[in-house]
């Protein structure tokens, strides 16, 4: 969900700071033990000092687009389909975490001394010539290094960032990145105001007070610029989705990973659905299902209120991992019966955590019409299954 969102990893902080908390370390090994999953980060005791999640809160922009810093953990996340014009098609994510170090620092006099880690995520899927990359960026907050800031808004992790364009707060966002002959420089719009996730910004992940996150999306923005991939660039339009999210804990126990949907469909809906998935692969009664209309009116559903149904598998000769690459999310309520699919299977990041995240197409029902779109889906958790276990 992304509300989970992944967090980083007390491993790969010391990664970071064990390199000098500044650069790009290489791709673990399969069966290395940085290969984490990212749900061993968000469970657990995470010590005195920081802010939680606890009841609903009143939102502020463009104040919550800019950092929390008493909170553990928090991140900005992009993602979306892109278009060139001889039909070329990409799917990207860009994402920028912020990890705390000490809920309570003290002052020190040195520029250098950091509070924060900071880490950064980049794919870019080009679905015409099938090929899938991702790189990752790690730094200690420091000048020049890694920062997040506004107004104006500002997130940075060494040479990628999301920054506010001359002149304006927030948006409009450009976003920059670049890794191994393959970049994105793009220009995102909001075309919908903030969706407040789960109950009024709070969204519940267990049953303890503080299991929780505060979570707003946008889940509709235009995207304009270029993508460089195979040796040229490309100018590009399409749309983008922002998560946002600010948490201390999150997960339960027995809670091993999560499946999570972004969809934007071409009759001007948007679905957030995500799911919890428990050791023995049963769904976890913690999950969200928020519909946005053509209008924009914005619909609710707790678990019980929608299914999504595993479908064909893909295996990751890497990882090992089996992902679900096809699914049926069904919400009866609302006259939903959609089908997503991976526009590539092989969309697995193995980076300091492994997980799938990338591109898909839906077509389905909406009550007596017929609808189609796009999206993104993240699937986290089975790396460290034995097999395709997944929840019903």
């Amino acid at each position: 969900m992304r509300s989970l969102r992944r967090v980083f990893l007390p491993l790969a902080g010391a990664l970071a700071l064990a390199a000098g908390a500044c650069g790009r370390p290489p791709a673990p090994a399969a069966d290395s033990p940085a290969a984490l999953s990212p749900v061993a980060a968000l469970g657990g005791d995470p010590g005195a000092g920081w802010r939680r999640a606890i009841a609903p809160r009143e939102f502020r922009f463009p104040e919550d687009h800019g950092p929390h810093e008493g909170f553990r953990t928090e991140w900005w996340y992009f993602t979306g389909n892109l278009d060139g014009p001889a039909g070329e098609r990409f799917g990207y994510q860009l994402t920028f975490f912020r990890q705390g170090l000490d809920p309570s620092p003290a002052e020190r006099p040195s520029a250098l001394a950091a509070d924060h880690l900071m880490f950064a995520h980049f794919a870019l899927a080009d679905v015409t010539a099938e090929e899938f990359r991702a790189a990752q960026r790690i730094a200690r907050e420091a000048p020049g290094l890694a920062a997040a800031s506004i107004p104006p808004l500002a997130v940075q992790v060494l040479d990628w960032s999301a920054a506010s364009e001359p002149g304006a707060v927030d948006f409009p966002l450009r976003l920059l990145a670049a890794d191994s002959g393959r970049a994105i420089d793009l220009v995102v719009v909001p075309e919908r105001p903030v969706v407040l996730q789960g109950d009024d910004g709070l969204s519940r992940k267990g049953p303890k007070p503080g299991d929780a996150s505060y979570y707003y999306s946008i889940t509709r923005m235009r995207a304009e610029g270029t993508v460089v991939a195979g040796g040229r660039s490309v100018p590009v339009r399409g749309r983008a989705w922002l998560d946002r999210e600010w948490s201390t804990s999150v997960l339960g126990e027995g809670q091993v990973g999560w499946d999570w949907f972004a969809l934007q469909l071409d009759d001007g809906s948007d679905i957030t659905a995500w799911q919890l998935r428990r050791a023995d692969g049963s769904r976890d009664p913690h999950g969200a299902l928020t519909l946005v209309g053509p209008s924009g009116a914005v619909t609710r559903f707790d678990a019980r209120g929608f299914r999504l149904v595993p479908g064909r598998t893909w295996r990751s000769p890497r990882s090992g991992a089996s992902y679900p690459v096809a699914w049926r999310l069904e919400v009866p309520a609302a006259g939903l019966e959609l089908d997503v699919t991976a526009a590539l299977d092989a969309q697995e990041l193995r980076l300091a955590v492994v997980y799938w995240e990338g591109a898909v197409d839906v077509r389905g029902r909406r009550a007596d019409r017929e609808v189609a779109g796009r999206g993104f889906l993240e699937m986290t958790g089975y790396a460290a299954l034995d097999g395709p276990r997944t929840a019903r």
